[in-house]
């Protein structure tokens, strides 16, 4: 299962040269990553209310080309690792046919004291395992 989300580059997220800056990139993979998780039926507010959370444990990010103020970005999320505890979630952002940026996370569930947790059951998803 691939999600994409589709955002516009504003303004003041880039830098001195114009370009993206390199930090705003982590917003757009967290706003594509919470999409990947509703398209699935992953509640992560039911999550949250239930004393459970979804922690980002590592990012890697390669950038390939910069993007601009007003460029329309695209970026796919889908699954490419599934445990019992944690998983990753590999992401691509493209400008058109170029590619911006490519990124894995590693997540893990953890329960109300930041602790690494199983999945229950309810949340275990078929979306979260990759093809």
């Amino acid at each position: 299962m691939v999600c994409e989300c589709t955002l516009q580059v504003r303004t003041y997220e880039c830098d001195s040269y114009g370009h993206v800056n390199n930090a705003n990139y982590l917003n757009y993979l967290e706003y594509a990553r919470y999409e990947f998780l509703r398209s699935i039926g992953f509640d992560y507010p039911r999550v949250i209310e239930t004393g459970y959370g979804v922690y980002v444990a590592r990012v890697e990010i390669d950038y390939k080309k910069p993007a601009l103020a007003d460029d329309v970005l695209v970026i796919h999320s889908w699954p490419v690792k599934k445990g019992a505890v944690s998983g990753i979630i590999a992401q691509e952002i493209k400008r058109g046919e170029d590619l911006i940026v490519r990124a894995r996370v590693t997540w893990a569930f953890v329960d109300s004291r930041g602790q690494p947790a199983r999945i229950p059951a309810e949340w275990d998803l078929p979306g979260l395992y990759p093809a």
